[in-house]
């Protein structure tokens, strides 16, 4: 089996590649495993050095948006993972460009290349912000999609894109939304990684409004599981949400934070709210756990404690990314 991943040098793509060519996944072994990463800021080849030297790795850096490097790799190829995305909701909305053309167009050129080349499968991963703020109880699968910030548009854009794909082309593609997701190797402009790494050295964290946003936490290595789940056994054309069931608001995670690092309230700045922030985030994962068998594995207590453990042994991974 040869597999194709995207973004596989990014925070999530690269604990899927570790995970798979670690034997965490057994019965799924791929022959060739290749990761395609354009090396942005958030695409990083130390993430890939615990695997680094296996055989079955090959990486190649190039854009998702680029026909011909999308061509030259596509064929052969029985499974894509498709992480690559410009990511970060603040980034998107002071320029929302580069958003609507990694995210839309990078999608597109992916799955125009996996038909004319007939991949077998195709997973593209997404998130739960495309279904905006609920309020009250949790989003199933088929709930309208809602976006409410530019990045959250165009995860909805490319996933309508794939949607497409399969119902013009009878492409097997599978679609995966997952919620708010935190381990080793995330780059320190997310939540917890900046916070923790400005916490272990003293200085504040920005607090957005109230803190009173909520949002459902999962661990990397539940959700890959969850991806792996849906690679080998998802329905085409199907949406499947990834959750991990622990929803905490900011202010309760930053004092859960706070705790671990051993720093108290006088490390909170409050900041003015970002434009247009969701509320809410709750994804009803009834579908993949009834269907595959996902459970989350990774309590948020033990979780939280260890990524931050990660943070402090690791800071020649993480202070050149802050310096720079």
């Amino acid at each position: 089996m040869r597999v194709l991943v995207t973004g596989g040098a990014g925070f999530i793509g690269s604990n899927f590649v570790r995970a798979v060519l670690g034997g965490r996944y057994p019965g799924f072994e791929p022959d060739e495993l290749v990761v395609l990463d354009k090396f942005t800021y958030a695409g990083n080849r130390a993430n890939l050095a615990p695997v680094a030297e296996d055989e079955r790795l090959r990486v190649v850096r190039g854009d998702i948006c680029d026909p011909a490097i999308v061509k030259q790799e596509m064929p052969g190829t029985d499974l894509v993972v498709h992480f690559a995305a410009e990511s970060h909701v603040d980034r998107s909305i002071a320029g929302a460009a580069e958003f609507v053309q990694t995210n839309v167009v990078g999608t597109q050129t992916l799955l125009q290349g996996a038909l004319e080349a007939e991949v077998g499968r195709f997973v593209h991963v997404s998130t739960d912000e495309v279904y905006g703020s609920i309020d009250e109880g949790s989003w199933p699968e088929d709930h309208p999609l809602a976006p409410n910030s530019p990045y959250a548009a165009s995860k909805a854009s490319s996933d309508l894109i794939a949607r497409a794909f399969h119902i013009t082309h009878g492409m097997h593609v599978s679609i995966t939304r997952c919620s708010n997701n935190y381990g080793p190797y995330q780059y320190p402009e997310k939540v917890i990684p900046l916070f923790v790494t400005n916490l272990m050295d003293g200085h504040q964290v920005p607090l957005y409004g109230d803190g009173l946003n909520v949002r459902d936490w999962l661990h990397v290595d539940d959700h890959c599981a969850g991806i792996q789940l849906v690679a080998r056994h998802g329905r085409p054309g199907e949406v499947y949400n990834i959750g991990g069931g622990t929803e905490l608001t900011n202010r309760d995670l930053t004092t859960r934070l706070l705790e671990i690092t051993g720093r108290d309230e006088s490390a909170i700045r409050p900041v003015a709210d970002r434009k247009a922030h969701d509320r809410r985030y709750s994804v009803d994962i009834t579908k993949i756990s009834a269907e595959l068998g996902y459970r989350p594995q990774v309590g948020v207590e033990q979780g939280l404690r260890d990524t931050v453990a990660w943070y402090r042994d690791n800071r020649s991974w993480w202070e050149p990314l802050k310096a720079g």
